[in-house]
């Protein structure tokens, strides 16, 4: 087959689980010997860069804003993608639903990832958040499937709108690295990390303030950073002691040296279906200690543990598992379980590939191979 992907802001992944996604997804497509295609956004990748074989991109400009980056590039990317011989496309990301129409009107059926209840975020103001809701109804409507990332989106868009749809859940698979930490100068297995994009609603000032109520000479690892809202990080800066540390944003090898050199993990998001990065701290053995909403309960269940969302939950959860390490290495092995028994990227890619040929068939051509 012939796919496309779009609504990412492109590969290598530099920037959140969309693009983690589209990464792990296209690879592991173009092994199998589909032609694949990722759009890209020009200020989040070069030409230079190196992807897998067999995939290629497409890199087309956009509007550097929070609330017009994602719908223009998405715009221009439909254009382009119905001019094209794609058999299907695949459309990451509910803001993108109201152009989904636009490549089936040219034969090629198209495929929305929703992610989760994005209007929920709390960077958005009431504009943004009644588009967004706007976008959930046209996603009811739009493409030609719906693919959601864990259970209870699924029993969302059925309760909601009566239309089913197909749930993959992400996965993840931690690479062979070399144990160096290379410029972090941290000590191995003796620090505290968080991973996440700089944004209230994945709660880094909870965090901090959690943090600073807990007496352990651990430093907390925080990597990530804001693409649109430098000043926010800023704020983080001012409200964290000297213990925490501020990495940036942190990629390929050298994010896996973090993770797997770390003791605790703790992921605060509160918006979302299944994350990427809680699963890779659950496949790669962390002791996770996770934010208790619904979807963060599917994903990780006993494979972690949960706490509240106040400061005060948290610093109990952080102070009772660094006096722990035989509760840290039981939380770990439970994560790892789990995370390898319902969470793997052969297994998405084989479920994105049948629902692919599902829809091409139905759409009454052949998938070319």
């Amino acid at each position: 087959m012939r796919i496309s992907i779009l609504g990412t802001r492109g590969i290598p992944a530099r920037y959140g689980g969309f693009e983690t996604f589209a990464e792990q997804l296209s690879k592991r497509l173009a092994a199998k010997g589909h032609t694949v295609t990722v759009y890209c956004r020009r200020p989040f990748v070069t030409p230079q860069d190196v992807v897998a074989a067999g995939v290629r991109r497409v890199i087309l400009p956009t509007i550097s804003s929070k609330y017009f980056d994602t719908a223009f590039h998405t715009f221009l990317s439909v254009i382009h993608v119905a001019f094209t011989d794609a058999d299907v496309v695949l459309i990451c990301n509910v803001a993108n639903s109201p152009v989904a129409w636009i490549p089936r009107l040219f034969g090629k059926p198209t495929v929305l990832n929703v992610d989760g209840l994005d209007r929920k975020r709390r960077k958005w103001n009431l504009l943004g958040r009644c588009f967004l809701y706007l976008c959930e109804l046209f996603s009811a409507i739009t493409p030609t499937r719906i693919v959601t990332d864990a259970g209870i989106m699924q029993d969302y868009y059925w309760r909601h709108y009566r239309r089913h749809s197909t749930m993959i859940a992400y996965g993840a698979e931690v690479p062979s690295t070399n144990g160096n930490m290379g410029d972090f100068a941290l000590p191995a297995g003796k620090f505290i990390l968080y991973v996440s994009r700089l944004e209230p609603e994945n709660n880094p000032e909870l965090v901090i303030d959690a943090y600073r109520q807990v007496q352990t000479d651990w430093p907390l690892v925080i990597v990530g950073g804001n693409a649109y809202d430098a000043s926010y990080v800023e704020r983080l800066k001012v409200l964290a002691d000297s213990r925490v540390m501020f990495l940036g944003p942190v990629y390929g090898n050298s994010y896996w040296q973090l993770l797997t050199s770390a003791d605790l993990y703790i992921f605060a998001c509160e918006v979302g279906g299944v994350h990427p990065a809680l699963i890779e701290a659950m496949v790669a053995q962390k002791a996770v200690l996770y934010l208790d909403t619904p979807e963060n309960r599917e994903t990780a269940a006993d494979g972690g543990l949960p706490f509240r969302s106040d400061s005060g939950s948290l610093a109990s959860g952080m102070t009772r598992l660094l006096q722990d390490a035989e509760l840290r290495e039981d939380l770990g092995r439970k994560a790892q379980e789990r995370a390898t028994r319902l969470f793997g990227w052969e297994e998405t890619t084989q479920k994105y590939e049948s629902l692919f040929s599902e829809v091409v068939g139905k759409n009454g051509d052949n998938p070319s191979s």
